[in-house]
């Protein structure tokens, strides 16, 4: 047995069988030799009267002094009566189901599989503020109920109840796949009750308020002054207006629709444009090579929404009480039932399955309503000309109210 030096396992030549050469400075290291030339370290120990052997790395990536440490250590530990064998293939494994990694698994497996891409994109997003920051080289199973319960409140103290609220439904999701994988034998979020009690918000716009936004939104200009009266005309929901393509507006047929992956629903959704929406949109100045109606670039759709809803809210009488987009939504679908349009006519244009048609009639139903939805925003964009341009609407309530 010889001590083994920087110039001598540099000189090891290989033979047409594997070598051990052992050191004698440090019993129980062995140099391994391959006959393809490779060089790597190994220790030797028995374990509870068991030989074993712990491979500690390749040279010349890991030198001769290196080795010597890492086999010193390991070899601290069978003295400890410890197997470091064992250790090292446990602390492999616990990397492997670290919650960074399952966490990116969840969402190529599940998440990106499963979900339309807003839910994967607002998935990703709270994962990557909430949860990833606090649990971030921790492993899965050792995350536990107070974990849990300390990372929703973390959010709560942040001044984001409701996203608390979205955080502890993801991490649920998250947990509960877990378990069906055998990763985990229970979910630690099992029972956590959200930290927020939600109302669901009924605030529709009067027609005063309605005006002001209306011609507010015409100094705010294009794109979101032009974002916004295509909300309040369609009823559609905000990103699914910021993201218009020209290739899904037909002019001819008056005619918008939206691909199964652009909608909340998970399914194409027509919406009928009436002669207003066209004006508005004929009138939106095109860069030439973008795909998209309501862009700054060209190269990505408008974004940008608080800053500019607040610009828009500067513009409007203090006093009015505070709203948000989608309250234009809820105006749209709040005054079709005035101008007594039918609630499931109403429903098909804001593609909604709330349950007038439920059970039996709706799995045969596949009528779309083309005409009646037609019919019903058309009456609609009367009566926003008529508001904004100081006419009655009153008539045209009672017109429609007449003919349904």
């Amino acid at each position: 047995m010889a001590r083994l030096t920087i110039r001598s396992v540099e000189a090891m030549k290989p033979r047409p069988v594997r070598q051990e050469i052992p050191d004698s400075f440090l019993p129980g290291l062995y140099l391994i030799q391959q006959p393809s030339g490779a060089k790597g370290w190994a220790v030797r120990y028995r374990h509870q009267g068991v030989p074993r052997k712990l491979t500690l790395g390749s040279y010349p990536a890991l030198g001769l002094k290196d080795a010597r440490e890492l086999g010193a250590k390991a070899l601290r530990a069978v003295a400890e009566g410890r197997d470091p064998g064992r250790e090292k293939l446990e602390a492999r494994s616990a990397r492997v189901d670290s919650v960074d990694l399952i966490v990116e698994e969840f969402l190529n497996r599940h998440v990106r599989r499963s979900n339309r891409a807003r839910t994967q994109e607002e998935t990703e997003r709270l994962f990557r503020l909430h949860i990833l920051p606090r649990w971030r080289g921790r492993m899965v199973r050792d995350i536990n109920r107070r974990d849990v319960i300390d990372m929703v409140d973390r959010v709560v103290d942040g001044g984001s109840p409701v996203a608390a609220n979205r955080t502890l439904t993801v991490a649920k999701t998250f947990f509960n796949w877990c378990v069906a994988r055998d990763i985990l034998t229970a979910s630690p979020a099992q029972g956590v009750k959200p930290p927020t009690a939600e109302k669901s918000r009924d605030r529709v716009l009067d027609d005063t308020e309605l005006k002001l936004v209306w011609e507010a939104a015409s100094q705010v200009g294009y794109p979101f002054g032009t974002m916004t009266r295509l909300l309040i005309v369609t009823g559609q929901r905000r990103d699914e207006v910021a993201k218009m393509r020209w290739d899904e507006v037909d002019f001819g047929r008056r005619l918008w629709t939206l691909p199964r992956e652009r909608v909340k629903a998970d399914r194409p959704h027509e919406v009928p444009l009436s002669t207003l929406a066209l004006d508005i949109l004929k009138a939106v100045p095109r860069l030439v090579g973008s795909p998209y109606v309501l862009t700054t670039n060209g190269a990505a759709p408008s974004s940008g929404f608080a800053k500019n809803k607040k610009k828009l809210d500067g513009l409007l009488p203090a006093k009015m009480p505070s709203w948000r987009l989608h309250d234009l939504r809820r105006t749209c679908a709040s005054t079709l039932a005035r101008l007594s349009v039918p609630v499931h006519v109403t429903e098909a244009i804001l593609n909604h399955r709330s349950g007038v048609i439920s059970g039996v009639t709706a799995v045969y139903q596949r009528y779309d309503f083309a005409s009646e939805k037609a019919a019903a925003l058309q009456t609609w964009g009367d009566f926003l000309t008529a508001l904004v341009e100081g006419k009655p609407v009153s008539k045209i309530v009672r017109l429609r109210g007449k003919r349904a």
